[in-house]
């Protein structure tokens, strides 16, 4: 007999809702049609959730709510799950010598923001319309066409076929820095060398070729100035184990059907 599509999940016997495991869903990535795949992330999610609940019920946490947002406060579970975590995960903070440590084993990860030169052409479309889009994209694929024939005639194709501002400047967009630039955009320039364009890419605005005219690579961070950044992250990757190792134990310990917590 096949194994239910959405099984009931009872966790050291209370049986969840279905109807919480359906609401988690939304949280979780999964292949179109593939509904099965997105249930049991959901049921995991949730039997640690309601394993962590179960915890600070049988320590006798009492819920104490928390503003979280503007006029949003934590729900008791949430305000319950949080005391069991401030109870239960206690981090020492790092010493100056082992942020140094840390620091010291590849400085180079710590720079400042890089800079970037960046020209592009433009096809405006809205990508939420197929029609728009499919158009769009042979417009700039028959630019890159010619582009590739031509390589140095970057500004003279932007002038005449941009739909952006900066056709006047031969698609030229001056300096860039992160967050300067939509995701999209941003992400395709970090993967391009210096005098090199990019294949069509997609943003909201449409589909762009993107040429990376320089690079200004972020100067390497003395440790002074980056001290409290490693010390923050070192703080949360231990909180994170420390949680996790909270996890793992209840969940060595509890009954569960419907959820395979070996896939967390």
């Amino acid at each position: 007999m096949n194994a239910p599509l959405f099984p009931d999940l009872i966790v050291n016997g209370q049986t969840v809702p279905h109807a919480r495991i359906a609401a988690e869903t939304q949280n979780q990535q999964a292949p179109k049609g593939k509904p099965g795949i997105a249930w049991r992330k959901a049921a995991n999610a949730v039997a640690i959730r309601t394993l962590l609940l179960q915890e600070a019920v049988a320590r006798n946490i009492a819920p104490d709510p928390q503003q979280v947002g503007p006029g949003r406060f934590e729900t008791d579970e949430e305000a319950r799950i949080r005391g069991l975590l401030e109870q239960s995960v206690r981090v020492t903070p790092p010493t100056v010598e082992e942020v140094a440590a840390e620091w010291r084993k590849d400085p180079s990860r710590f720079r400042a923001p890089p800079l970037w030169e960046a020209s592009h052409i433009l096809i405006a479309c809205d990508p939420r319309e197929p029609d728009a889009r499919e158009n769009a994209l042979a417009r700039i694929t028959a630019i890159a066409t010619m582009l590739a024939r031509d390589p140095k005639g970057f500004a003279a194709l932007a002038a005449g076929h941009s739909e952006c501002g900066s056709k006047d400047s031969g698609g030229a967009l001056g300096q860039l820095g992160p967050g300067d630039t939509v995701p999209e955009f941003e992400a395709a320039l970090r993967t391009l060398s210096e005098g090199e364009t990019s294949p069509p890419v997609l943003t909201r605005h449409g589909y762009h070729l993107i040429r990376l005219d320089a690079l200004a690579p972020g100067q390497v961070l003395p440790f002074e100035a980056v001290q409290q950044k490693i010390a923050e992250a070192m703080e949360k990757a231990a909180w994170a184990r420390q949680a996790r190792s909270l996890v793992d134990q209840l969940v060595s310990a509890a009954k569960i059907e419907g959820a395979d917590l070996s896939m967390v």
